[in-house]
C-alpha cells in the first residue's frame, strides 16, 4: 500500500543548472582559520603544560636527592650501631672480675674486705 501511495504522489523537481562554457563556479573554501584568540589560548595551554612538566621533574629530583640522603644517614646509623655493639662487648670483656683483680695486683693493691663497697651495675 505504501508503494502504491508513493507512485501516485508528485515530486517537486528542481531545475537542472547547465553551466555556461568558460564559467567557473566559485568554490568556497570551508577551511577554518585559526583566530588570534585561539592561538593565544594554544600558546597559553602549551606553556602551562611545559611549566607543570618542569615542576614535576624538579619535584622528582628533590625526592631522589632526599632518598639518597636518607640512605647515607641509614648507613651511618648502622655503622654507629655496630661500633656501639663492639664497644659494649669490649667493655664487658675488660670489666671482668679476674681482669680487674690482676690489674689491681699489678699495681700493688691488696684486698681489704673492710673497705669493699658494692656498686650497682647497669
Amino acid at each position: 500500500m505504501a508503494m502504491h501511495a508513493r507512485t501516485q504522489s508528485t515530486y517537486i523537481k528542481q531545475p537542472v543548472f547547465n553551466p555556461q562554457p568558460g564559467f567557473k563556479p566559485e568554490i568556497k573554501s570551508n577551511r577554518k582559520k585559526v583566530t588570534k584568540g585561539e592561538k593565544i589560548l594554544l600558546v597559553l595551554f602549551v606553556s602551562v603544560v611545559a611549566l607543570l612538566c618542569v615542576m614535576i621533574l624538579q619535584t622528582q629530583a628533590s625526592i631522589h636527592s632526599s632518598t639518597q640522603d636518607i640512605q647515607t644517614i641509614n648507613l651511618r646509623i648502622d655503622e654507629t650501631k655496630k661500633q656501639n655493639t663492639d664497644l659494649s662487648i669490649q667493655v664487658s670483656e675488660l670489666s671482668t672480675y679476674e681482669r680487674v683483680w690482676e690489674k689491681a695486683k699489678g699495681l700493688g693493691f691488696k684486698l681489704n674486705e673492710q673497705n669493699v663497697k658494692v656498686v650497682q651495675g647497669q
